[in-house]
């Protein structure tokens, strides 16, 4: 089941490399979407050809025994290769020197082949046997794919979590973090190797097939890397979806502060019937313009010197820093809707009124914060309106 699921997550990733090359085959050199191909092409088949299905298909005999295993290496080989190539691509452009990488994968592969061929395997069952002879060979095979892959694969970690670390917040460095994700799993896959090559010098054998985890792993890694890569093209859908779930919960967060008001200023709701109409973005931004109605409809209610006082007292109170202009804000509204019940005015407006802020986003936090106060009302800013009294 778990290895079922396994290939079906590399076929989706498969399907997203062939959608990012169709999206950015106008925007990026035919040279880099290659390399992005030849990656997605390598470690999409190198998984396949692995597979229990294949091996049953292949049948006994030297395609089983020599074909797929030789395969399914230098695939993996070719997939690092065409990731460095790519990386190299995109952050140097033309001017990038991919050739002593190439060398580099082009040799390790004619060497990993040879110790192959020299190794003499036979398959036996579901395991892969060697000869006293040719267990140098099988060992040396090993060592050559797991010193290539993790230096490779380490370059490749280390250029994308500095470049992740370094970008600015958003989609870019969401992007590269499913990189650093996808490449630190390639890497934790490839390793896995070390327990075959243990498995090798006591046994002179190793298993023929990717087991589970190693399924799982290379699951992981080509989910996050064709996430990552084609970031640009789900993104938006999915910040539009958190969008509206934000805003949702701030409409609802800022509650009670609206109901307050409301209450005390009945004519700042404008058509209550159809709260969430034009959606949760719009529904918050009227509530914020209506909270600022009301609390400019209470404007000549505000006494001009609590404020002051209210900040002295909440200090006093042990209100955190973080949270006490939040604090002294809904102790002044709460005054001045009760000064406004008694009917009492004052001729002198506050020194600091809160202005209006052309950032919903950042106006919709503050308020989420006022209400917070405003929720512990009755046992802190009772208190601090005590003390400031």
């Amino acid at each position: 089941m778990i290895e079922s699921l396994a290939y079906y997550l590399c076929l989706a990733g498969f399907a997203g490399f062939g959608y990012k090359l169709i999206e950015a085959r106008g925007s990026q050199p035919p040279r880099t979407m290659w390399f992005l191909a030849g990656f997605g092409i390598c470690i999409a088949t190198s998984i396949v050809v692995l597979t229990p299905a294949m091996s049953a298909l292949a049948g006994p005999g030297p395609v089983a025994e020599w074909v797929l295993s030789l395969a399914g290496d230098e695939l993996k080989l070719g997939a690092i290769g065409f990731a460095v190539a790519f990386t190299q691509s995109v952050w140097r452009g033309e001017g990038a020197r991919l050739a002593p990488h190439a060398l580099f994968t082009g040799a390790t592969m004619v060497l990993l082949a040879v110790s192959f061929a020299l190794s003499a395997p036979r398959r036996v069952g579901d395991d892969t046997v060697f000869s006293g002879a040719g267990l140098p060979f099988a060992l040396a095979d090993k060592a050559l794919f797991l010193l290539y892959s993790l230096i490779s694969l380490g370059l490749l970690f280390a250029v994308f979590a500095r470049s992740a670390w370094h970008a600015e917040p958003g989609p870019l460095r969401a992007g590269l973090w499913l990189l650093v994700v996808g490449v630190g799993s390639a890497f934790a896959w490839t390793f896995w190797d070390v327990d075959d090559v243990r498995s090798l010098a006591q046994t002179a054998r190793i298993a023929a097939r990717e087991d589970v985890l190693s399924s799982v792993l290379a699951a992981v890694t080509i989910g996050s890397v064709a996430a990552g890569a084609t970031l640009s093209a789900w993104s938006p859908a999915v910040a539009s979806v958190i969008g509206r779930v934000r805003a949702y919960r701030a409409y609802r967060r800022i509650e009670p502060l609206w109901t307050a008001l409301r209450t005390a200023v009945p004519g700042i709701a404008l058509d209550p019937g159809r709260a969430l109409a034009g959606g949760a973005e719009f529904a918050l931004y009227r509530r914020v313009i209506e909270i600022r109605d009301g609390h400019l409809a209470l404007r000549a209610h505000f006494d001009p010197d609590l404020p002051a006082r209210a900040e002295a007292a909440a200090r006093r109170a042990g209100v955190r820093e973080a949270e006490v202009a939040a604090t002294v804000e809904a102790v002044t509204l709460a005054a001045a809707i009760e000064a406004g019940r008694a009917g009492r005015r004052f001729d002198r407006a506050p020194a600091h009124e809160p202005g209006p802020d052309a950032d919903v986003t950042a106006e919709a936090a503050w308020l989420i914060q006022v209400s917070r106060a405003w929720r512990r009302r009755d046992a802190l800013v009772e208190k601090v309106k005590a003390a400031a009294g």
